[in-house]
């Protein structure tokens, strides 16, 4: 879908410009997720879903092969169903998996 709207203007942005609204968009959502505004941070989802598929395009990337490849229904570290990696806390007490 982001191919057929939105290909002719991204490859005219290019891969930098792309991933720069990526990145704008992806700190949006930080916003919106510190504001708590479950309207405001489903947009920003969407927003960040819609860049990312944007830029995989950009760069010939098929996005759900890619996803699929990696996480065949399982965790790709642990390869265990649901995921099993030990967790810690991280930034602001989020627990966050164990690299």
């Amino acid at each position: 879908m982001m191919r057929r709207l939105y290909f002719h203007k991204d490859f005219d942005r290019g891969v930098k410009g792309t991933y720069d609204w990526l990145v704008d968009e992806t700190r949006e959502l930080g916003e919106a997720l510190e504001k708590g505004d479950k309207k405001e941070i489903e947009s920003e989802f969407a927003d960040v879903i819609a860049w990312l598929a944007s830029l995989a395009n950009v760069v010939n990337v098929d996005l759900q092969k890619a996803t699929l490849d990696k996480y065949a229904n399982v965790c790709p570290k642990c390869k265990r169903s649901p995921c099993q990696c030990p967790f810690k806390k991280g930034p602001k007490g989020v627990s966050a998996p164990r690299l």
